[in-house]
């Protein structure tokens, strides 16, 4: 068996090479975020075809046709160089590949292009204080009024809902309907009157969430994605991509490239963390499963462009993700001693904090986007067939 690169992949790796050497000294730090620095790294990456690369370019996108081994190889020099690999998000990851696979041609002509470039910021509507883990009995509704729905409820965990221009929102517009089936997916402007958000503050500090609360909230019919009382089924798509999001392979392999590299740089009584054989026997051991989590995203791309659902294997992705960034950052702070136990403004801090406040996000991005109990029971009973969980009988 030849594992080799042919001359087209080891051309386009080259190519690739010298767009991360000729513009890497002027990429963004540490990502760029939606600022304008950000945004204008979006269009560089989207223009040369290393974001955005399979989003036709009626879209906004680059227009490529899927190859699996040039996206491996665009994320392995992207790594390689430390360089950002462009913006992402609830908008960019979760919406844009939805509204490809169920939205209408004037939501995807409306919303598509500027979400990639970075002009629209977008958050989720989904959990709810009473509707986490069973999201479908969620009770944020809308009633009628023309060619409006007016909108009152209220949602919780909102990521980036205090900085979004949009939200695409869950809401029980058909109450008469079983509780699955009277949801719809609604687009709507967070500028709109009679929106409130709060912020959460979580134990980094920060406050990554939001609650958001709606009063009276006027939203036009037109936002709605696939049709009234579709909702349920277009939410699972989206959240098929968030959980793909969630694990991204990418992600756990840029952080374990700069583990790498605070192992090879850092010391402990004049000797390399990198010298110390038990640091170095947990690290392989995680570079390992780093390893397969990047090998099962390219099974799960030839999938994708072969039209082929690959069931479990797609369904590992987010529990095994977000497992493996959290003891990255673990590890790390291990690594660091006494070091890793700093926070928040000490001269010795390493890496601007980012350890310590990446392990204590990550353990609740364990829990986000779907519990890592909630993911196994999905993978046993969807995947592998196993009996369902009893219900309790009522009383």
């Amino acid at each position: 068996m030849d594992l080799s690169y042919s001359p087209e992949y080891l051309a386009f790796r080259d190519e690739v090479r010298a767009f991360c050497a000729k513009h890497g000294p002027s990429a963004p730090k540490n990502g760029g975020g939606f600022n304008e620095e950000g945004k204008a790294w979006q269009r560089l990456l989207i223009e040369h075809g290393y974001a955005a690369r399979t989003i036709p370019k009626e879209y906004g996108g680059y227009g490529a046709e899927p190859d699996v081994l040039k996206s491996r190889i665009i994320a392995e020099e992207f790594i390689a160089a430390g360089l950002p690999m462009g913006l992402s998000g609830q908008g960019i990851s979760m919406l844009v590949p939805t509204l490809l696979e169920v939205g209408s041609e004037e939501q995807k002509q409306k919303y598509i292009r500027p979400t990639l470039h970075g002009d629209i910021i977008w958050c989720q509507g989904y959990s709810e204080p009473g509707a986490g883990s069973d999201l479908a009995s969620l009770t944020t509704r809308a009633t009628e009024d023309g060619d409006d729905f007016i909108v009152n409820g209220q949602k919780i965990w909102t990521s980036t809902a205090a900085q979004a221009d949009m939200i695409f929102c869950l809401i029980r517009t058909e109450p008469d309907k079983p509780k699955h089936e009277g949801i719809s997916y609604i687009l709507f402007s967070m500028k709109t009157p009679g929106i409130e958000v709060r912020p959460l503050v979580t134990m980094t500090g920060r406050a990554e969430f939001n609650e958001v609360f709606f009063t009276d909230v006027r939203v036009p019919k037109s936002g709605v994605v696939a049709g009234r009382g579709l909702g349920w089924m277009v939410a699972n798509a989206t959240l098929k991509h968030e959980r793909g999001m969630l694990g991204d392979p990418n992600q756990a392999g840029t952080r374990l490239k700069a583990i790498i590299e605070l192992m090879q740089t850092e010391d402990v009584d004049g000797s390399r963390l990198m010298d110390n054989p038990a640091l170095r026997d947990r690290l392989l051991k995680l570079q390992a499963r780093v390893h397969a989590m990047e090998y099962h995203g390219l099974r799960l791309l030839t999938a994708s462009i072969k039209g082929e659902d690959p069931g479990v294997a797609r369904l590992i992705v987010k529990l095994m993700g977000c497992e493996i960034n959290h003891q990255l950052a673990a590890f790390a702070i291990d690594a660091l001693g006494e070091l890793g136990m700093l926070y928040n403004g000490s001269p010795h801090l390493r890496n601007f904090g980012n350890w310590q406040s990446s392990y204590m996000f990550d353990l609740g991005l364990i829990i986000g986007g779907g519990t890592a109990q909630i993911q196994k029971n999905i993978i046993s009973e969807r995947g592998l067939g196993m009996p369902r969980e009893p219900k309790l009988a009522k009383a």
